[in-house]
């Protein structure tokens, strides 16, 4: 069995794929919170109680690691976790992994490596151009040429963030689900707030997705991350949601580098 582990600032998705399945389907997946505390111990013992949920055993039963981490402090526990508890080197996306996809950044190191494996992922499914739309904490979109090539991107505060400065800096408001309210306008102050927050990002999409589009043509635009469930259908620009999306590429990244490894 195949472990992909995504490190976001907030959350971490883990999925769970079998290593010698070319079909490419997820059998299971987990998403938690991520504590930057955690130690390589308490990592383990938070995965292998993940995987009994399966009747799997993290020693005995996963060959393969694949991460993709924003976190440092968290890459370096989920490095100490692979060597103690599975005695195997994961692949941890960064520099020196081979992707399969050319990286047009002026600065290569600079791009997350969640955006990579949202990219290479993105690319296999759908080809390009794509525009991918990660609903995380931040909010990123993610450039594929037709050729498949990285081409940058933007980055906007998450909508999450964004909830969070306006509810400290404004003391007369207070929190809200975050819900498709009835109408754009607001008849409360809920609802306007809800409103402000989901077709305010809605339009924002739909607006940066449209600009990129006159530089590079038609595209395919796809949504992830954890709230594109909720913005996802009411843009006019996403056609396709892929909450997935990030572990997919994450998989397609370790079968790339396998090649030089026992």
């Amino acid at each position: 069995m195949l472990l992909v582990i995504d490190v976001g600032n907030t959350q971490t998705v883990v999925g769970l794929y079998d290593s010698g399945d070319r079909s490419h389907q997820l059998l299971d997946h987990w998403r938690v919170a991520t504590v930057a505390e955690r130690t390589s111990d308490e990592l383990a013992l938070l995965l292998r109680q993940l995987l009994e949920t399966r009747g799997l055993e993290l020693r005995g039963d996963i060959r393969g690691v694949a991460v993709s981490s924003g976190v440092p402090s968290v890459t370096f526990e989920l490095r100490r976790m692979c060597e103690r508890y599975l005695e195997i080197d994961p692949v941890v996306l960064g520099a020196g992994v081979r992707t399969g996809m050319s990286v047009l950044y002026d600065n290569p190191r600079e791009v997350g490596a969640d955006r990579i494996a949202n990219a290479v992922g993105a690319y296999d499914l759908f080809g390009g151009p794509t525009i991918v739309v990660d609903f995380g904490t931040a909010t990123t979109f993610d450039v594929i040429s037709a050729d498949g090539e990285y081409l940058g991107g933007a980055i906007v505060p998450g909508i999450e963030i964004s909830m969070d400065a306006l509810f400290g800096r404004a003391a007369a408001l207070r929190r809200v689900e975050l819900v498709e309210p009835r109408s754009v306008i607001g008849k409360t102050t809920v609802e306007s707030i809800q409103s402000g927050a989901v077709y305010g990002y809605s339009s924002l999409v739909d607006g940066m997705c449209d600009r990129i589009e006159e530089v590079i043509g038609d595209s395919t635009v796809v949504a992830t991350g954890g709230l594109a469930g909720l913005i996802a259908p009411i843009t006019a620009s996403i056609e396709h949601e892929e909450p997935w999306l990030t572990l997919h590429g994450l998989r397609l990244i370790w079968e790339k580098n396998q090649g030089d490894r026992p």
